[in-house]
């Protein structure tokens, strides 16, 4: 889990933040000012000032934050002048927006604020649609507005063209003051809360931000997503009463404090309405004390009244913001704030202190303990063991959570309490416990907070010993849940006696470590020799050992009618003299009351697959037969553990006899399927041999733990991969995890690996003219709640996650982000099932289709280290040579956002890199490849291509991009580059060759199609071409998602001949760019001599088509 932050403020005005992976609270001294409290997200904090103005600190990163400016010249043609800026009294402005309605002049375009700087001058845009424009970059059309071309035309009369310039926020880590932007400026605000980033289907990077002003007023700050974190504007938001204290959670959930005690709750909030449209009325929790606080989460609600009491408010979802009734919680506090995953933390009326509320769960919200964070400051003079003590001493209390109610009367506090009058505090003693018990007093009597802060002209606030005295905490950022592992509740560790660890650990040099193995290598050896030498003369007492497991399962039967058998299943292993092992699978079945067998030895299996499936825990068995059948042997296990079980025990018997074990090598071929299994195969130096390579079916893969969408490798080892959340994780050259568990050396390097993946159904409606649109369809439609083929019935209630490891994180949501665009309410629109669809209504629609999507987590172990904190789609390492001595390795990535970024410090010892450069570009990236000699290829997202130029080892970014045609009416959605090889994958499935690339022409001239029916491209170092085919034709099934390689690519012929089939189908991706073994040379003369041996000749090529498509239909 990536680092994240807590934000707390003491009573004089001074901010701290502590990471989850720290232990001491860092002051942020950037600071310029006290502040009154923050509230902070993931990827910012706000604050309010004791100048009542809002400041705003955002997150340093190696992405930056970048605004697009745009704007059109337009000019009209005429026939003494031809195309001028002289324009009818009809038409558009002569600069103006896409619309033509606003007036934009270059020159009227200024900076937001102080916080923002200039990225360079205006420049025109000169791609359209994904082709190059002419030099002008001009688009013509016949009139305003009408559909515009990159070609003039003989009736082509008016003409514009885009103007682009950007604007980057350049205030990072340090607070910048939030500009008014307004004539008349709102009140002097007392309270903020920032939230709304997970509200149901607003777009990403969108946020909530809500303040309180001094006279009880709600402002909402407008505009506000990750290209403005600043936002726009202020809007008051109509209330029943008077407002002291607002909460925003990072769902739909917005509660507020009114000034009598009683709390509102904002209702209507979701997609297009992030104010929402009406507030309700909830009853303060004790009716004697009315409410102070109220601090809400994603399902969660919780308050403290006046008498510090804290309350829980349980029924609370997007479907019930108002929940159904209160709890009463053990503990006082003056605060509590929610973050991430509802965990909550609270500031004690006792000590001051900030408290942890552990064994929150999804399952029991309310948690079960307070417990105290105690951890130093830095800048500290002293952390010793007493000062920890004694607070927690002093907030004992909250750690009996046992004790009955009535227990709580009796703790009581020895502090001296100084004397309070109305609001106004009179601080007796510089004592911080006293200062902490002064403003607990004052609580009670302030009429517009229930925190307050203190001015106070010290040098050193705190005295040696003493604890800070907290005034406000915010969570909002903080990513903690039940599993995390915290430093934050036992810092009290004498830091002299680690010191002295560490220097005597400093002074072992390593001529000592070198003499001291030798020495023990030695007595090993003597060892060895005098217990083991003395007795080799004798024979062995056994020379093979057998072994047998067995159990029961069922089998999906080879014949028809396809159906599950109940078989016994058995395993024989059995060891050689010399140690080696193989084995023999046995499936006995009865047919017609016969009993009869199948078997498999274990050297010819090829793969082991586990097979998801929502209601039998299934994995398949695949032989080089069974590949070219496209039929492997299926078997069900009875449990979950079961299947694991044996995957693991075939696994270690499978690599047993192939005399495979760890890791893969550096020359490892890797792929990943559709569920997101990761698989390696060791590669033969015959797999591109010509004109004999090894088949495809006839390569071993094995399985790796950890669970990705893609992988990429090179070939010194660096291996980078990243899961469906775009999370991105990099190889640490362990084996094992998954269902590896337990197995003897396959720890090492293993780390837990989470997944979040989303599932989606589509319901589905027709037009008729009485009702309108209804669920009502003809009999030969498609179900009205169907998958995206409509040949399934897929419900919410009957559409279950893909397997028994996943677990829905999340309620059915209407998907907006889909290809083609939607409506308000998220229908697409077509004619009729299937069809093109789009998202607004024509007369002919008679259907219309709307997806819903649910997310679902996976966690599981593997060799896979998390690369924070910028989410990725596409990664590209350059395929090195086997010998190659590149000590910083090219590594190119694109964000989720699709900004093009290049990784530093990626090296063979240092495989993660250290930081991201970002590299600019006019538009977002999809797809980005890196080939021998720094080719830079990419994919933006219009499909159009690009070359990166003058990349190398002094210039890592390059230094323009150049816009390379895509081929006819295609756009491309995938691109990979060997050492001269350029191949790309178009949105049809259609394969193109890269011609004239050359290192005097790196761009190449031209495309040449090579095949159809492709998903995905890999180009190896060697230029060797391996696919993810659809639509193969085995002798039993069709099967999508297949392994295939190009034979015949030598370097007079880079699009080889012909295609070999592999392992398949549903596999999605593959990676070769780490195989750099050159095949072996077949002399000539010795396959025209006879008297030469002949060459070994593997089996026949199967299903090859010279130069034709990838598939046999």
């Amino acid at each position: 889990m990536p680092v994240s932050l807590l934000w707390a403020v003491d009573v004089y005005g001074q901010i701290y933040r502590l990471s989850t992976a720290g232990q001491q609270w860092e002051h942020c001294r950037d600071a310029q000012m006290e502040f009154k409290r923050v509230s902070a997200a993931q990827q910012c904090c706000w604050g309010i000032a004791c100048d009542n103005n809002i400041y705003l600190n955002v997150h340093a990163s190696d992405l930056p934050i970048r605004y697009q400016e745009e704007t059109y010249e337009n000019q009209r043609w005429n026939p003494v002048d031809g195309f001028s800026e002289r324009l009818l009294p009809s038409d558009r402005w002569q600069w103006s927006d896409v619309t033509g309605l606003q007036h934009q002049p270059l020159d009227s375009f200024r900076l937001p604020s102080n916080s923002w700087e200039w990225e360079g001058d205006w420049y025109i845009d000169e791609n359209f649609e994904g082709e190059p424009t002419e030099k002008g970059g001009w688009t013509y059309a016949m009139d305003f507005p009408a559909y515009y071309t990159k070609d003039k035309k003989w009736n082509s009369c008016v003409r514009r063209r885009r103007w682009l310039r950007y604007r980057r926020y350049k205030a990072m880590d340090t607070w910048a003051k939030i500009p008014s932007q307004q004539t008349t400026l709102p009140d002097p605000f007392s309270d903020i809360s920032c939230g709304g980033w997970e509200i149901s289907e607003e777009p990403r990077g969108q946020m909530s931000l809500w303040a309180v002003s001094l006279q009880g007023k709600v402002w909402f700050r407008e505009g506000i997503y990750h290209q403005n974190p600043e936002g726009s504007t202020w809007e008051e938001v109509p209330l029943p009463g008077e407002v002291v204290q607002i909460s925003c959670g990072p769902g739909d959930l917005v509660w507020a404090v009114l000034w009598e005690g009683e709390l509102i709750v904002r209702e209507g909030i979701g997609r297009g309405f992030p104010k929402g449209t009406s507030w309700a009325v909830v009853a303060s929790p004790s009716p004697a004390a009315g409410a102070i606080h109220v601090a809400v989460g994603i399902n969660v609600v919780w308050a403290v009244t006046k008498d510090n009491k804290v309350w829980f408010r349980r029924g609370v979802n997007s479907h019930n913001p108002c929940g159904s009734g209160w709890i009463s919680m053990v503990g006082e506090m003056i605060m509590i704030d929610v973050g991430l995953n509802d965990q909550v933390w609270g500031i004690s009326c006792e000590d001051r202190a900030v408290y942890f509320r552990q064994g929150v769960t999804s399952s029991e919200l309310s948690g079960k303990t307070w417990k105290l964070i105690s951890v130093p400051r830095d800048g500290d003079r002293s952390h010793s063991s007493a000062s920890a003590i004694s607070v927690q001493s002093a907030g004992c209390f909250f750690s009996g959570e046992v004790h009955a109610q009535s227990a709580v009367s009796d703790v009581e506090s020895d502090t001296e309490r100084g004397s309070t009058d109305g609001a106004t505090c009179l601080i007796t003693s510089a004592s911080p416990e006293q200062v902490g018990s002064a403003v607990k007093d004052s609580a009670d009597t302030c009429s517009l907070s229930s925190v307050a802060t203190y001015t106070l002209a010290m040098e050193d606030t705190y005295g040696t010993d003493e604890h800070p005295v907290w005034a406000w905490v915010s969570g909002g950022g903080c990513s903690v849940d039940s599993h995390s592992q915290l430093n934050w509740f036992n810092c009290s560790v004498n830091t002299s006696l680690v010191q002295s660890v560490q220097s005597m650990s400093l002074s072992v040099t390593p001529a000592q470590t070198a003499a001291w193995r030798r020495q023990i290598f030695e007595q090993l050896s003597e060892r060895t020799k005098r217990e083991m030498d003395n007795f080799r003369h004798y024979e062995q007492a056994i020379e093979q050992s057998v072994w047998v497991k067995k159990g029961t399962m069922q089998w999906w039967r080879d014949w028809k009618p396809h159906k599950w058998m109940d078989v016994h299943f058995a395993l024989e292993q059995f060891s050689g003299p010399e140690g080696n092992k193989d084995g023999i699978l046995f499936i006995y079945y009865n047919f017609y009351e016969e009993k009869k067998y199948l078997h498999a030895f274990i050297n010819e299996v090829t793969i082991l697959v586990p097979v998801l499936n929502d209601s039998k825990h299934t994995f398949a068995i695949y032989t080089p037969e069974r590949t070219k059948q496209r039929w492997p042997i299926r078997l069900a296990a009875a449990t979950e553990q079961e299947m694991h079980d044996w995957l693991a025990l075939l696994s270690v018997s499978c690599c047993d006899s192939r005399g495979i074990h760890g890791p893969p090598s550096k020359q490892a071929i890797w792929s990943v399927t559709c569920k997101g299994d990761i698989f390696v195969s060791e590669p033969s130096p015959s797999l591109e041999a010509v004109p004999y390579p090894t088949p495809c079916d006839q390569m071993f893969w094995r399985q790796i733990g950890g669970h990705l969408r893609i992988v990429e490798c090179n070939s010194i080892g660096i291996v980078w991969g990243i899961g469906y959340d775009h999370t991105a994780w990099v190889y640490t050259g362990g084996y094992g995890g998954g269902f590896f568990q337990g197995l003897s050396g396959s720890t090492d390097n293993i780390c837990t690996q989470t997944d979040v993946k989303s599932v989606y159904i589509y319901e589905n409606q027709r037009w008729n003219p009485v009702t309108g649109y209804t669920s009502r369809g003809l009999p030969t439609d498609r179900y009205m709640w169907s998958d995206a083929s409509g040949l399934y019935d897929c419900t919410k209630t009957n559409t279950k996650p893909p397997s028994p490891q996943w677990t829905w994180v999340s309620d059915w949501a209407v998907d907006y982000s889909v290809s083609g665009g939607t409506d308000r309410e998220g229908w697409q629109y077509a004619a009729d099932f299937p069809a093109s669809y789009h998202g607004y209504k024509t007369m002919k629609d008679f259907v219309r289709r709307r997806r819903w999507a649910r997310k679902c987590k996976l966690t599981t172990t593997g060799p896979w280290q998390e690369i924070p904190p910028i989410p990725l789609s596409d990664v590209t390492i350059l395929p090195c040579e086997a010998q190659s001595s590149v000590d910083v390795v090219p590594l190119w990535a694109i964000s989720n956002k699709g900004d093009v970024l290049c990784r530093l410090g990626v090296t063979s010892l240092t495989p993660a890199g250290s930081s991201w450069l970002h590299v600019g570009t006019d538009q977002p990236f999809k797809s980005i490849s890196i080939g021998a000699a720094s080719q830079v290829w990419a994919i933006a997202k219009d499909g159009s291509a690009f070359y990166r130029g003058s990349v190398s080892s002094q210039s890592p970014a390059g230094d323009c991009w150049y816009h390379i045609p895509s081929p006819a009416k295609q756009k491309l959605k995938q691109v990979s580059v060997g050492r001269t090889s350029v191949y790309t994958v178009d949105e049809n499935g259609n394969l193109w060759y890269r011609q004239g690339v050359t290192p005097s022409y790196p761009q190449g001239s031209s495309w040449e199609h090579i095949s159809n029916n492709v998903r995905k491209v890999s180009v190896g170092p060697l230029d060797q071409v391996w696919v993810i085919a659809d639509k193969v034709q085995g002798s039993h099934s069709l099967s999508c998602g297949t392994v295939c390689h190009r034979l015949g690519v030598q370097p007079l012929e880079p699009k080889g001949q012909s295609w070999d089939y592999g392992i398949g189908g549903g596999w999605d991706h593959i990676t070769v760019r780490g195989n750099s073994m050159e095949p072996p040379r077949i002399c000539l003369s010795s396959l025209l001599d006879p008297s030469c041996p002949a060459p070994h000749s593997p089996l026949t090529v199967r299903n090859t088509e010279v130069n034709g498509s990838a598939v046999l239909c």
